[in-house]
């Protein structure tokens, strides 16, 4: 759990993602300090609507830089003046929107309130499956807070989407620490039995399972994959945070897998469906890690060739046992950061310019910025659909789209 400050500047369109962000943050159990100095990251919402703003913007960044511990620059002037941050020799990440809440996370595990309900927002139904873990990762003061996995039986958890369902969801989204591990506290492995009973609801809705640690998953990658394959509900999507490419990195981090096991998913969900996302998490300049181990972790991003991915400086968190190695330097973690980075934006890019030209059935999620709407095709691939009152559009609507463009990390498109 992160301490955060936010700041917002410009319009009405910024303070509505920053509201959105501040939403997804206390979601994943991080909150909110007063000011910088008590917190462990900052996050700059930027505006650039003038040279005067931008001025102003560059020297509040450098005032946040030197107060705390992380900086997150974001908003219009970090999307379209990031090299302005670069050349300002800041030690902070510029991001998307969209990316700021997965990168406060340093890797841990989404952290959701007491108890496990679920919640409505607009048409989005969150379904949290269980609390807890099984892992015991050296970084994370998750654990700390939830404990070992306890899991609800299927059938309770299959009662709530359909109560979420008949309340107007048409997207349910299965979350927690870990969903692949869902069950194991009884000795069993019982996430393709849950995916498939809420499949079977009846009702026209799709399905996101959210984060699922590699060795969760790796034992039911097969069964996995299969249900995928057999529910046109699922979307097409699996979260599998990898951290490093370094077996070396991996076993300081103690995390449960090796990178084996997760290109053995990978593959095999590559042999099993023909279109689908692979998202994933690296950790970048973790105590131990080497300019080899780097290297390692480059040339498995460039294998596996993620979609979306979420790229986290190591910071240390406290009574962590990560916390107590001795650090990498600021400027060796901001340059991997930003080499990695670089190629996620070029991997990124290839595929969204591959989805233009094409059709795609898309779900509309919720409401973007002024008259437009964000969509969702079948592998989760985020399409922006403007002028949507001229198209009649709006959240819960299922329609065809042909992508005519894409802006990185997500493609616009004009119903058909």
């Amino acid at each position: 759990m992160a301490r955060y400050h936010i700041e917002t500047y410009g319009c009405t369109s910024n303070r509505g993602e920053s509201r959105s962000i501040e939403s997804a943050l206390r979601d994943a159990g991080h909150y909110r300090v007063d000011g910088p100095k008590e917190a462990d990251v900052s996050i700059l919402n930027s505006c650039t609507v003038v040279e005067k703003t931008e001025r102003n913007m560059l020297r509040r960044a450098q005032e946040l830089d030197e107060q705390t511990a992380d900086l997150i620059v974001t908003g219009c002037m970090a999307l379209a003046q990031s090299e302005e941050f670069e050349q300002a020799d800041l030690d902070a990440q510029v991001l998307h929107w969209d990316d700021v809440p997965e990168a406060v996370t340093n890797g841990e595990c989404p952290t959701p309130g007491p108890g496990v309900e679920p919640v409505l927002d607009g048409v989005v139904g969150i379904l949290p499956i269980a609390r807890g873990c099984m892992s015991n990762c050296s970084y994370c003061i998750t654990k700390q807070a939830t404990g070992r996995i306890d899991s609800p039986s299927v059938e309770e958890n299959v009662e709530k989407a359909r109560a979420l369902v008949h309340a107007g969801a048409k997207e349910i989204r299965v979350t927690g620490q870990d969903t692949g591990v869902y069950g194991w506290d009884e000795g069993e492995r019982k996430l393709p039995e849950l995916l498939d009973r809420i499949c079977d609801i009846d009702g026209e809705f799709r399905v996101r399972v959210g984060m699922a640690n590699p060795g969760g998953v790796h034992g039911i990658r097969e069964e996995l994959a299969e249900v995928y394959a057999e529910n046109e509900k699922l979307y097409d999507f699996l979260h599998a945070p990898v951290q490093s490419g370094s077996d070396d990195v991996l076993e300081d981090m103690r995390r449960q897998h090796r990178v084996e096991k997760f290109v053995d998913i990978v593959e095999t969900f590559d042999d099993t469906l023909d279109h689908w996302t692979l998202s994933t998490d690296f950790i970048v300049g973790f105590p131990t890690e080497t300019e080899a181990d780097h290297e390692q972790s480059m040339a498995l991003f460039r294998e596996v060739r993620p979609e979306k991915v979420n790229v986290t400086r190591f910071s240390k968190r406290p009574g962590t046992d990560a916390a107590e190695m001795k650090g990498l330097g600021g400027q060796t973690k901001k340059d991997r950061s930003k080499a990695m980075s670089e190629l996620k934006r070029e991997i990124v890019a290839e595929a969204y310019e591959e989805l233009v030209g094409t059709t795609r059935e898309v779900l509309v999620v919720e409401e973007g910025t002024g008259d437009s709407v964000k969509c969702r095709d079948s592998a989760y691939r985020q399409i922006v659909v403007q002028n949507a009152s001229e198209h009649g559009l709006e959240p819960g609507d299922f329609a065809e789209v042909e992508v005519d463009s894409h802006q990185t990390v997500y493609a616009f498109g004009t119903p058909v």
